[in-house]
């Protein structure tokens, strides 16, 4: 069996969960990585063991003109994911994985979606929280009826400062130019990075169209937090009830992440049907020592009478992120279609862009109105 052979590049903190799926699979062969530090790179050979001639650049179009790749990895800063998936397409790689967000404006997100059109590359935007083992399970039992019409969803974002990952502070200086991290005039470091996965998590839990949108948002430190998005389903004659959620943002700058293998936030979200409810606990930090709390199991659904509580689930992170990578190889070993396609997740990013839009002009928007 011939092996699908795979670049990455950028080498940073996050490759250490992307690279996950792609170990111990005989599948599969990465050939060479990609870091304008070289020697950040060659670290990750030995942290990984991964072959000793695993070939390392500096600059990934040139790994891009030198190498024979199936696969690319694009793990860049936001201002280069549209400038890095189009050169990919442009040299016939099948199967391209792109870091959220999907771009800074729904403009590049159409150039990346034609490029990859008239390369026949396939598109996938990295999104891993919708692999996460119990959730899931939350949308096999939402799919089933479970809880009865989904009619209410509020996903809540916990971020802290203490804990978590060692992240070098020049790692993080891109974050604070808004030409790069993208979003409102000032750049938006919580709503356009961290805060993909809560909007993809509400495209893709109740599998809806988005009406509209109001959100609402102050300023920590250069952060766009605390922040409150709101938001309206299109209403469809088969619910019972109309469908909302939001998405509220917290700044804990005083809690203890310390047990946080990762970064220093966790996520909390309610799912409220006609018939009961379900809480869906931790991601991020989960495994830490409020996973040992019977207060909160993984998921718990309130439901005719009676609760139930899953926690048959590996309670580590990482597992969403090796599952995720697993999905876009299986996409692409078999000429398929990922969840978060070109299209979908440029409909994520209207998403994103139209609450972000809405903090800054202080009004509903409405997404049939973005461009």
């Amino acid at each position: 069996m011939d092996k699908l052979k795979v670049g990455i590049i950028g080498t940073g903190v996050v490759f250490d969960l992307n690279i996950l799926g792609y170990l111990n699979r005989q599948d599969i062969k990465i050939t060479c990585l990609c870091n304008r530090t070289i020697e950040k790179a060659k670290t990750k050979i030995d942290k990984f063991n991964l072959n000793q001639n695993t070939r390392i650049y500096s600059d990934y179009k040139k790994m891009l003109d030198r190498e024979d790749l199936d696969i690319i990895e694009i793990l860049l800063p936001h201002h280069l994911h549209a400038e890095a998936s189009i050169y990919a397409a442009q040299k016939g790689i099948k199967g391209i994985s792109v870091q959220k967000p999907m771009a800074l404006t729904l403009e590049e997100a159409d150039r990346m979606i034609k490029a990859c059109k008239n390369s026949s590359s396939i598109l996938s935007i990295y999104e891993n929280f919708i692999f996460a083992p119990h959730i899931v399970k939350a949308k096999e039992l939402l799919k089933e009826g479970y809880i009865g019409d989904p009619s209410a969803l509020r996903i809540k974002i916990a971020m802290g400062v203490k804990g978590g990952w060692k992240i070098p502070e020049s790692a993080k200086e891109w974050r604070k130019d808004p030409k790069k991290i993208g979003g409102a005039r000032d750049g938006s470091p919580v709503l356009l990075d961290n805060g993909w996965h809560a909007f993809s998590l509400a495209w893709w839990l109740f599998n809806e169209e988005i009406e509209k949108v109001f959100a609402w948002t102050d300023n920590y430190k250069g952060l766009d937090v605390p922040a409150y998005v709101m938001f309206k389903y299109k209403q469809c004659s088969e619910h019972m009830l109309p469908q909302y959620g939001n998405i509220e943002f917290s700044l804990l700058p005083e809690m203890d992440f310390s047990e946080s293998k990762y970064y220093p936030v966790d996520e909390f979200i309610e799912i409220t049907g006609s018939r009961g409810i379900m809480k869906i606990n931790q991601s991020t930090s989960i495994g830490n020592f409020m996973s040992e709390s019977e207060v909160f199991p993984p998921l718990v659904v309130v439901c005719d009478r009676k609760i139930e509580i899953f926690k048959q689930f590996p309670l580590d992170w990482k597992y969403s992120f090796i599952n995720a990578t697993h999905h876009f190889l299986n996409i692409v070993k078999n000429n398929g279609e990922p969840i978060l396609s070109g299209k979908n997740a440029r409909y994520i990013l209207k998403f994103n862009l139209a609450a972000i839009k809405s903090a800054e002009l202080g009004k509903k928007v409405l997404l049939d109105e973005m461009n």
